[in-house]
This record gives structure tokens, C-alpha cells and sequence, in this order.
């Protein structure tokens, strides 16, 4: 027997549950308000069987809560075809002060790719840990329902022509199939109750003790979340073999003008020929480009795509975040631009301003900085696994190289507008941003999403360099040679 075979069922008859559940409301309601005046994002997550009760339990929530604070958001309709599959979930989660409820969730997707509960449940873990690393407090539910009670609900909803059409072809298999569908959700309660975010069983075999229990649950979860002290785990800082060096890079490297045409009009030719095919295999790429302030970053890009199909690719610009953008965990607008199957993403700086300009300007504390090596690393492990092509170009140029063009861009009136006060004020922070830098490639180059270190003092070699590295990372990737 299993965990939800052995789960009790709290017996309760309408007028006890009233009694019960009125101090409860009001609970919830003053914890609601106090989460958010406190900016706490709140995710409850609920999972079950079918006729579990789980709309009926998320509707009695919902009348009591201030509705300009929370969303339900129901993840019943299919998956996307076209993008990562969990890329929906992760971007209904809640900003700072807010309240979401799921109705199915990422769970909901390792049960239905049997295939693949092993990876799901590693990745539902990962992106747990970080979301409560972030300060998310997260509640999970499973509602269970004996195949008895299940077939008994079903036969009463027939009966409705209000809910008659909940009962699907879906539904009645799931009954038939009982015993097995127990077993799956069992395994992945199993593998995914942990990192202080356990997995709550209800048995709503009586809907009146579920709903009793879910609001005791919460009111319990929530005060507790509000009592504790911070605690921060020492393990977040993501441990590296060997240290990098820019120091070691050789930045004297050149090519001739006219060996560079040469090149450059041949290889565009060809990433135009393997946009076309990543197209046709539905594999996504993401190119990552950060570098120091005039390495030459947005002239490269504009190299690499000048002969693509502008509709298969987007580039994207990572300015300072938008009030919004603040409100949400900070990998929430990347997870957000991830690119369609088939299609190309470009970002011009990108997630690792956590490690750079957040932490050297302090925008990121400590603890933030320290941990987003890990929640990094473990978010491109993620794309990844699914199929993704991630290219990282770092692009180096000498402190001498950047004074020259910075000059010159301050006399040429064309590029007077990419010269700023803060470039110049990044500058004189070179030794700090320099350490941070070394310190990202040693902690995020993987196996999988290794940097590239482009030397770029020569930006003619520098975008050669650049549009090699990518036609051989989707050759690989599509021929695997």
C-alpha cells in the first residue's frame, strides 16, 4: 500500500464544518493582506484525482480572499506545442505581494509524459528551490478520492446538465485505470517532498473535512512563513574545478579586411541555410552575448542575422528591469522570451547581469548574487535537456581598447548616443567588474553551456569568430559531428 492508499479521510456534516471553517476565513483573509503588505509571493498549488473536489475547494478560497491580490490560473487546457513545456507554468508564478493559485501545474506534466517523470520531477525540484530560495512560500495539495466515491461522483454529474460535461472520456478511464494512475502520482509525490516544500494529501472523499483541512493548511503555512527567521542556506554558492583567467587570453589576434568579406558573406550564407533546417527540425536556439561596454556586441549580432528570416529570430535588448520585471523572480523575463521550437533568440546581455552589474553595483544582495550561479546553471540545464542549442560568447577587449573607442565614439556624432555617464562610471570599476567576470565563466562554463571567450579587440576577428562557433554548435547539434 502506498501514501495515498493509507490517507485518512476527516469526516465532517455541514453544520460542524460551518462552525469550523468561519474563524479560518477570517484568518486568511488578515494573513492575506498582511503577505502582502509584507511583498510575500504565495503559490498554492493543487493536484488530484478527477471528482477530487478541487474546484469546489479553490472556490471556497477564492470568496474568502481580496480579489486584487490574487489569480487561478487552470492549467487543464493542453500543453504548447511550440515551446518548452514548462515555459507556461513558470511564467503564471507570483510577483512580490501576490497570491496565485494553480489549478494543475508542473506536476500535472511529469504525470502526463510517463516517459520522462524521472527529468521533470529533477527539474520541478530545481526550480522549486530556487523559487523558495527567492522568498516564494509554496503550499501543495493533493486531493484524493477512492475509485468508489470517484464513480459515485461521476454517475451524480450525469445526472446534472450543469455538469454533465465533466465527466469525459478522460474521467472514466482514469477510474478504470485507478490503480495504476495511484502508483504514478505516488511516484512523484515521492520524488518531488522535500526542500521545505512537502506535499500536503487531502482525502475529499468527505468534501466538507477537505475543505476544513486545505484552510487549516494554509492559515498554518502562511503564519508560520511570517513567524520564522530568515534562514539562508550556506550551500548556495555553486563550486567550480578550476578558476578562470582573462589574464591568459590573447587579444592580439587580427584578420584582413579583405579575408574577412571573404568569409563573412560565406558564412552568413551558410546559418541562413541552417536557420531553414532548425526550422524544419523544430530545435530552438538561444545565443547569450555579454561582454564589456563597447566590445562590439551590437555590431556582431547584426552580422550574425543580417542574412536570416527575420521571422525566425528576435533579439533582445536586457535593459534595467521595469517595475514589473522587479516584482517577479529575476529569471521570470528570461523564461518568458525563451524562443518558440524553431526559432532563434539573441540576447544582448542577458541573465548573468545578476552576477555582473547586480552585484558589483550592489542592486543584488549577497546571498542573491551567491545563489544565481546555481539557479543559472540549473535553468540552461533545463533548456538543454529539451532539446535547446545555448551558445554563451563572452566578448573581451583590452582596458586600452575600450578608452580608444569610447573616444571615438564621443567624436563621432553617429555614435555620440552610445556613450554614456555610466560607461564611463563602469570603467572605473574595471578591477571589480573583472573579477566578477572570471568568477561567472569558472561557475556557469558546463559541459552542456560552456562561455566562449571571444577575443575582440579586432572586431572583424571577433565576428568570424562568433558566426564559426554558432555554425558549429548547430552543426553538432543537427549532424552531431
Amino acid at each position: 500500500m502506498g501514501i495515498l492508499s493509507n490517507e485518512s479521510c476527516l469526516k465532517m456534516k455541514e453544520k460542524e464544518y460551518h462552525k469550523v471553517i468561519f474563524p479560518l476565513k477570517l484568518k486568511l483573509a488578515e494573513l492575506q493582506r498582511t503577505s502582502k503588505d509584507k511583498k510575500i509571493p504565495i503559490l498554492i498549488i493543487f493536484e488530484g484525482l478527477e471528482a477530487s473536489g478541487k474546484g469546489s475547494v479553490i472556490n471556497e478560497i477564492l470568496v474568502t480572499l481580496d480579489p486584487r491580490s490574487y489569480r487561478v490560473i487552470s492549467h487543464n487546457h493542453p500543453l504548447e506545442e511550440n515551446t518548452l513545456p514548462l515555459k507556461q507554468y513558470l511564467e503564471d508564478i507570483p510577483g512580490k505581494g501576490e497570491l496565485h493559485i494553480f489549478d494543475k501545474s508542473w506536476y500535472d506534466l511529469a504525470f502526463q509524459e510517463e516517459a520522462y517523470i524521472t527529468r521533470r520531477c529533477k527539474e520541478i525540484n530545481k526550480i522549486e528551490r530556487s523559487l523558495l530560495r527567492s522568498g516564494m512560500l509554496i503550499i501543495k495539495f493533493f486531493l484524493h478520492v477512492s475509485k468508489k466515491i470517484q464513480r459515485k461522483r461521476y454517475f451524480k454529474a450525469k445526472k446534472n446538465p450543469a455538469k454533465s460535461w465533466k465527466v469525459t472520456p478522460y474521467a472514466w478511464k482514469q477510474n478504470f485505470n485507478y490503480k495504476s494512475i495511484i502508483r504514478n502520482w505516488e511516484d512523484i509525490i515521492e520524488r518531488t517532498n522535500n526542500f521545505n516544500c512537502d506535499w500536503n494529501i487531502i482525502s475529499s472523499n468527505s468534501l466538507y473535512g477537505a475543505k476544513s483541512e486545505v484552510f487549516r493548511i494554509i492559515v498554518e503555512k502562511i503564519e508560520n512563513y511570517l513567524n520564522q527567521k530568515e534562514i539562508r542556506p550556506d550551500d548556495v554558492l555553486l563550486p567550480y574545478k578550476k578558476p578562470y583567467s582573462l589574464d591568459n587570453l590573447d587579444l592580439n589576434k587580427t584578420i584582413d579586411k579583405k579575408e574577412y568579406k571573404k568569409e563573412l558573406v560565406k558564412l552568413q550564407n551558410k546559418i541562413s541555410d541552417l536557420h531553414h533546417e532548425l526550422y524544419t527540425r523544430r530545435i530552438p536556439v538561444i545565443i547569450a552575448y555579454e561582454g564589456w561596454d563597447a566590445a562590439g556586441k551590437g555590431g556582431n549580432i547584426k552580422r550574425v542575422v543580417e542574412k536570416m528570416d527575420p521571422r525566425g529570430y528576435d533579439v533582445i535588448p536586457t535593459a534595467a528591469p521595469n517595475d514589473v520585471e522587479k516584482n517577479k523572480y529575476y529569471l521570470w523575463r528570461f523564461w518568458k522570451s525563451f524562443p518558440r521550437y524553431g526559432h532563434i533568440a539573441i540576447f544582448d546581455r542577458t541573465w548573468y547581469g545578476r552576477v555582473l552589474v547586480e552585484r558589483v553595483e550592489k542592486f543584488a544582495t549577497k546571498y542573491e548574487w551567491k545563489r544565481a550561479y546555481q539557479e543559472i546553471v540549473d535553468m540552461e540545464t533545463q533548456w538543454s535537456n529539451n532539446g535547446s542549442i545555448i551558445i554563451k560568447f563572452w566578448l573581451q577587449i583590452s582596458k586600452d581598447e575600450q578608452l580608444k573607442r569610447f573616444k571615438e565614439r564621443e567624436k563621432t556624432p553617429s555614435k555620440q548616443w552610445k556613450i554614456t555617464e555610466e560607461d564611463w562610471r563602469n570603467r572605473e570599476k574595471w578591477k571589480e567588474y573583472k573579477a566578477a567576470i572570471e568568477e561567472m565563466i569558472s561557475r556557469t562554463s558546463t559541459n552542456s553551456c560552456p562561455w566562449h571567450i571571444v577575443p575582440a579587440n579586432d572586431k572583424y576577428y571577433a565576428r568570424i569568430f562568433v558566426l564559426k562557433k554558432i555554425i558549429e554548435k548547430i552543426e553538432k547539434k543537427l549532424y552531431n559531428i
